[in-house]
């Protein structure tokens, strides 16, 4: 009964693409600590439990942000001693974390690459960005404006507004929104237009997804996982990182908002 129940979970390996993880780590399931930002979160969602029941590994998940000033983030999370297997973050807050020593700069691997993209409340017009002209146009005729505390947020206060040249019509009524998805502040009408990665603004209720921003002025965020040192699962970490980059985890990804990585 032990050997056709070890191929059958051979079987579903393959399928999942984890072949490499082998009967060795069927034969002791651990629980993986894992640190994910909102980015990839969706994706990860999807994916987790199926490598979850293809190796018995169970998951233990802590959401937070790359970046930071929320206690939640996940640098803030590993400076005050939270313990993680594994972390999955935009690639240039892990590399910040690869200089300062916490992750093993080894482990990095590359999972998607997300675009930023516009949500109105639900039944309200969707405005055409489809051009620059008619991104501009939108923002200025908006009453207002959200974007996230994350990385596509940062780009758009930091760089967009001005190389669209309405950085002073936009000061008094866009606004970063800290912690929650941005969607959430546009379903409730506080905010008429909500910009965010678009994996993380597709999962919220009560919006309307409109199209991603130009290419010519979009920010493309590479999300990247890696290991901390100090993790107590490094085996089982690899064999889950290896999965969730892997050719099997793709139609997944993709269905969530997120682009593939060339390779």
């Amino acid at each position: 009964m032990k050997k056709l129940l070890n191929v059958a979970a051979l079987t579903l390996l393959t399928s999942l693409g984890l072949t490499s993880l082998g009967l060795s780590a069927l034969a002791q399931a651990e629980e993986l600590h894992v640190m994910t930002s909102g980015g990839f979160t969706a994706a990860y969602k999807i994916l987790g439990p199926k490598f979850a029941a293809s190796t018995g590994n169970t998951l233990d998940t802590a959401l937070g942000p790359s970046m930071g000033k929320a206690p939640e983030a996940i640098p803030n999370r590993l400076a005050r001693g939270e313990k993680a297997d594994v972390v999955i973050m935009v690639g240039y807050a892990l590399d910040e974390l690869i200089k300062q020593g916490k992750v093993d700069p080894a482990s990095r691997v590359e999972l998607a690459d997300s675009r930023i993209g516009l949500v109105v409340r639900e039944g309200a017009p969707k405005p055409d960005i489809s051009s620059i002209d008619g991104l501009k146009k939108t923002l200025l005729e908006a009453r207002s404006v959200a974007y996230s505390d994350s990385a596509s947020g940062v780009y758009i206060e930091d760089q967009l507004f001005k190389r669209l040249g309405i950085e002073d019509q936009l000061k008094a009524k866009s606004k970063m929104i800290p912690k929650i998805p941005v969607g959430s502040v546009v379903a409730t009408g506080d905010y008429q237009l909500g910009f965010q990665q678009v994996s993380e603004l597709l999962p919220v209720p009560g919006v309307s997804f409109v199209a991603k921003i130009p290419e010519s002025v979009q920010s493309v965020t590479r999300f990247a996982a890696g290991i901390p040192v100090g993790a107590q699962h490094p085996a089982e970490a690899k064999a889950l990182l290896d999965y969730l980059a892997s050719s099997a985890a793709q139609p997944d990804v993709n269905a969530t908002g997120l682009d593939s990585v060339s390779r």
